[in-house]
């Protein structure tokens, strides 16, 4: 079985899917980065709880997991933006104009195909995230392109008019407005998604954290299933992907990649062949027994330890205050 510790992470973040429009993610450092897009102007922020990757000088955490809600949440990672919408090229761009609320989309997609490598229990696992976290999700983990979007207007958990605060003693950019989860409850609806626009020319501040990727063990870790993911792991990076459903315009990329740790020298700069090789080693070590405690899933234990668990739980902090009753 592959070793965590045999990897680290990379963190990288560009307006399109190409690599080389990329730039590296300064994890857990209290400044922001701009991300240069003609339809959208951003400034990103990534927090890691225990990190461990590259840049070698990252610091292991931030300020911002121990500033509420997070400290009582054991919320492991940080995905924040300020962002303002820009005309398409063309378009006047009036007042009141912008992306629709049932357009902005936020969530993960993969080039290539992982249902050959989706682990036993993911089905239940990704109820468990639609019935109890996120209702808004949806997608096709089975595509020859696999993806998961959600609403984004639903799917962030901190959303403020206007750009945010950026407090360094907080861990830099910084926002949990009130009603929170009121607004993610009344984002589900069709009629609010629709009647909200992310208007051209005005700056909005984001926040997407959760206590369910546990990036220092590379775990996945819901209430009631718990999954060590490195040997289903296929090579490929996790995407968190800002996109336009209507257009297919993709604003924003984040990238999270594993290398060996042999293959990146001591400055963190990568060898030669460094993304062939971590994913052809990776694939080598997961072929031989999948052996354990999760060949053999129980599916019903697992969900109704997720409701005992969610039950004492004020879930409302990372994701929607529901239930399966709750979803259609």
């Amino acid at each position: 079985m592959p070793d965590p510790s045999d990897y680290l992470l990379r963190v990288t973040a560009g307006p399109s899917y190409d690599p080389a429009t990329h730039v590296p993610v300064p994890v857990n450092s209290p400044s922001t980065i701009p991300i240069a897009h003609p339809e959208m102007a951003i400034d990103l922020a990534v927090r890691i709880q225990n990190y461990r990757g590259l840049p070698p000088s990252a610091p292991a955490t931030s300020p911002y997991f121990d500033a509420e809600p997070h400290k009582s949440n054991g919320d492991l990672y940080s995905i924040a933006f300020r962002f303002t919408p820009k005309p398409p090229a063309g378009a006047q761009g009036g007042a009141g104009e912008g992306i629709s609320g049932d357009d902005l989309q936020f969530g993960n997609d993969f080039d290539q195909p992982i249902r050959a490598h989706l682990p036993p229990g993911f089905n239940t696992a990704l109820n468990i995230v639609r019935w109890w976290i996120d209702p808004g999700l949806d997608g096709d983990a089975y595509a020859d392109k696999p993806y998961l979007y959600g609403p984004a207007l639903s799917s962030f958990n901190a959303v403020r008019a206007g750009e945010g605060e950026v407090d360094a003693e907080k861990g830099g950019l910084y926002g949990a407005p009130e009603g929170g989860r009121e607004r993610m409850r009344w984002a589900l609806k069709e009629g609010s998604k629709r009647g909200w626009v992310w208007e051209y020319g005005r700056g909005y501040g984001v926040d997407f954290y959760n206590p369910y990727v546990d990036f220092d063990k590379f775990a996945l870790r819901l209430p009631g299933f718990g999954l060590g993911i490195l040997r289903y792991w296929d090579g490929q990076g996790l995407r968190y992907v800002l996109r336009n459903k209507s257009t297919g315009t993709v604003y924003l990329v984040v990238l999270f990649t594993l290398y060996r740790k042999e293959d990146v020298n001591e400055d963190g700069s990568l060898k030669p062949g460094a993304v062939q090789a971590s994913g052809s080693e990776s694939k080598s070590e997961r072929s031989g027994s999948h052996d354990d405690e999760h060949e053999h899933f129980d599916e019903e234990k697992a969900i109704e330890e997720a409701k005992r668990k969610l039950s004492t739980v004020d879930v409302t902090e990372g994701g929607v205050e529901t239930n399966a009753d709750d979803v259609d």
